[in-house]
C-alpha cells in the first residue's frame, strides 16, 4: 500500500464508526493519483462533514502529502449504495404538489 492511500485510511477510520467497510483503490495514470473511497452509508456524513468541510479538509492533506512525494493526489468519495442525500429532492408530480399544500 503506497503511503497516500495508508494515510487516507488512517484518517478516515479514526472518523468513522464501521471502519471495516472502508474501501479504498489507488488508480494512477498522467493526471495523477485518484483514491477513490467508499464508506458505509450511515459514516458518509462523518467523512464529508458539513457543507463537505471534513472532505475538504482530507482532500487538502492528500495534496500535501502527494506533494512530499511528487505526485498529484486527488480524492473521489463514493455515495454507498441505499445512501441519501439530504440536500437532493426528487421533483414532484403537479398532484403531489398540490397535495402538499
Amino acid at each position: 500500500m503506497e503511503r497516500d492511500q495508508e494515510f487516507l485510511e488512517y484518517v478516515v477510520k479514526g472518523l468513522v464508526d464501521n471502519p471495516d467497510s472502508i474501501q479504498i483503490t489507488r488508480k494512477v495514470d498522467e493526471m495523477g493519483v485518484l483514491l477513490t473511497l467508499t464508506v458505509h452509508k450511515d459514516d458518509m456524513g462523518k467523512v464529508v462533514g458539513r457543507a463537505g468541510a471534513t472532505a475538504k479538509a482530507i482532500r487538502t492533506l492528500l495534496r500535501v502529502v502527494g506533494m512530499k512525494n511528487d505526485a498529484r493526489v486527488n480524492l473521489k468519495i463514493n455515495e454507498p449504495e441505499g445512501g441519501t442525500r439530504a440536500f437532493e429532492q426528487r421533483e414532484k408530480s403537479v398532484d403531489e404538489a398540490i397535495a402538499d399544500l
